[in-house]
């Protein structure tokens, strides 16, 4: 038998998600699900599909994020196998039969992860969005789909409840349980991902995550990317934008409201504001025009780009030195007090 946990904050795609379990129940093994319900008190009861409801239990979560909510749901666990679904992908109609084939493996395999299928526009370019979350069918050991040995997860301690959001906290985990000693492996069946709609600043938002970055930086040393299998970002392109323009700003302020006494302290200003707006417009530029390309070029979708390009830089540098701050106190994996 297999335990399945679904952490929700109640999202309209979680039905979606129940009735296709339900529809396979009987046709692979038998599941005990495990639905974390991590909204706000006084949400009201999960709805769960009669077909499914004598495998279901539903677990209070804290609200603390679902790095927490999944670790209150294996620990309830009861089975060897447990495997974590989100609650806005889509099981394809074999995939409880195709889970039980994947788990059939040797004893040091840790854990096995899923395919993930995002759909995309067939009539047009994707979006930065869109791409963005396409991205997932290429992540390594992401939860939308992972499914862990529960002897794994008790040697490691589950998962880092310092990341609150879905970010990070799954390639951390598969970190661990590689270290402790565990192979993982791809498997065969799969899940549907559909882009979940959102508004135009959305991009904005997502580089809270940088704040999680600065706290792997912290645990894992200056290879954290490569030791975890996370391809190389922006951030160092982002601090010499932001830089730039803090330069900028700052050679302008000196010169235009302390009005340095010589000739020569004002042109020093002066050459500084220039060459640091050169570099921050430049920079700016070539990280907009990355974003415009591959997109559908559409007004709106330029605009956007345009001006959550000049935004994000200071952002993503912004959250990650409060995140560096936060984990001042953290020690380095393997040292801890």
């Amino acid at each position: 038998m297999i335990s399945i946990v679904v952490p929700t904050v109640g999202r309209p795609s979680l039905a979606r998600l129940l009735r296709a379990l339900a529809e396979q129940v009987g046709s692979g093994p038998e599941p005990e699900i495990l639905l974390v319900d991590d909204r706000a008190a006084g949400g009201g009861e999960l709805a769960v599909p009669g077909a499914l409801a004598p495998y279901t239990k539903v677990l209070r979560g804290r609200g603390a994020g679902p790095a927490a909510a999944r670790n209150v749901g294996w620990r309830a666990a009861h089975h060897p196998w447990v495997v974590f679904l989100d609650d806005d992908v889509l099981p394809a109609p074999d995939w409880l039969r195709r889970l039980a084939a994947d788990l059939a493996v040797g004893d040091r395999v840790g854990g096995v992860q899923g395919r993930v299928r995002v759909p995309l526009p067939a009539d047009r370019r994707p979006t930065d969005w869109e791409r963005a979350t396409a991205g997932l069918a290429e992540g390594r050991w992401i939860t939308a789909d992972m499914a862990y040995r529960r002897a794994a997860l008790v040697a490691t301690g589950g998962f880092d409840e310092r990341f609150p959001r879905a970010f990070r906290e799954d390639a951390e985990l598969a970190h661990r349980v590689r270290l402790a000693g565990w192979y993982l492996k791809r498997g065969g069946r799969t899940v549907t991902h559909p882009v979940r709609p959102e508004d135009r600043w959305v991009s904005l938002r997502t580089q809270r995550g940088n704040a999680d970055d600065a706290l792997l930086r912290r645990r894992y040393g200056p290879r954290w990317r490569a030791e975890l299998g996370i391809p190389a970002g922006r951030r160092h392109r982002h601090a010499r934008i932001t830089a730039a323009g803090a330069l900028a700003l700052g050679a302008l302020t000196l010169r235009g409201v302390h009005r340095p006494a010589s000739a020569t302290g004002r042109c020093l200003a002066g050459v500084a504001a220039t060459l640091g707006a050169g570099v921050w417009l430049a920079g700016t530029a070539r990280f907009a025009a990355a974003r415009i390309a591959p997109g559908p070029r559409t007004a709106e979708e330029v605009g956007t780009m345009l001006v959550t390009s000049v935004l994000i830089p200071p952002l993503a540098v912004g959250h990650w030195l409060r995140g560096w701050w936060g984990a001042r106190a953290v020690s380095p994996y393997g040292r801890e007090r």
